[in-house]
């Protein structure tokens, strides 16, 4: 009896058909796709546009800040920025709002001076109180310095005055003698003063007029 024909490799172990493959071991049509930006490219360099932009803490390309982020030469604020010379100028008599104000505390310092001087020792304070009738109630600089100048000038004065009458024991004349020198000699120091925008405050006196 004979055996029914067998399938073509049905007998022999050997010659099997091979196993279908699955489909992930094809290769893939699809071309691989481009890194992500940022991300290192073939051989190690990101790709083209990779880095992102430089913000604006990090300098420009050459490492100094663009043209103008310095001040000028020199490293000073440009001209204008002060006034010439560098130093503020004061006002007219270096102090005084005016130059009549400073001609009058002149007046007042220099005309006790004189009057001591002129007179013997007693009319010192004329000067200043000229000054300080004129231009006190105007102006409170020429007031001060009219008020100083007058204080003193009427405590020597009255000194002077009390010497001229003990002149006749001689010692009154020691009270005139220091009354003209005291009252000529600070007077013409004090109108330095005044000249020069300071007021002087005169020794050996006080404060009766304010």
């Amino acid at each position: 009896m004979t055996e029914p024909p067998r399938p073509p490799g049905a007998g022999d172990p050997g010659n099997y058909p091979p196993e279908p493959t699955s489909p992930s071991s094809y290769p893939s049509a699809e071309p691989p796709t481009a890194p992500l930006s940022g991300a290192p490219g073939p051989g190690g360099y990101p790709p083209a546009g990779g880095y992102p932009p430089p913000t604006g803490d990090q300098p420009p390309s050459g490492g100094y800040p663009p043209s103008g982020g310095y001040p000028p030469a020199g490293g000073y604020p440009p001209p204008g920025g002060y006034p010439a010379g560098g130093y503020p100028t004061g006002g007219p008599g270096n102090g005084f709002a005016s130059n009549e104000d400073k001609t009058w505390a002149l007046v007042a310092h220099f005309g006790g001076a004189a009057g001591m001087i002129l007179s013997g020792g007693v009319l010192g304070w004329i000067g200043p109180l000229v000054a300080l009738l004129a231009r006190g109630n105007q102006s409170p600089t020429v007031r001060a310095h009219a008020a100083a100048a007058l204080n003193f000038q009427l405590i020597w004065s009255v000194v002077g005055l009390i010497g001229w009458v003990l002149s006749c024991i001689l010692i009154g004349f020691i009270g005139v003698g220091a009354a003209i020198i005291l009252g000529a000699v600070f007077g013409i120091i004090a109108g330095i003063k005044a000249n020069e925008g300071q007021l002087y405050r005169y020794p050996l006196s006080a404060s009766f007029i304010k």
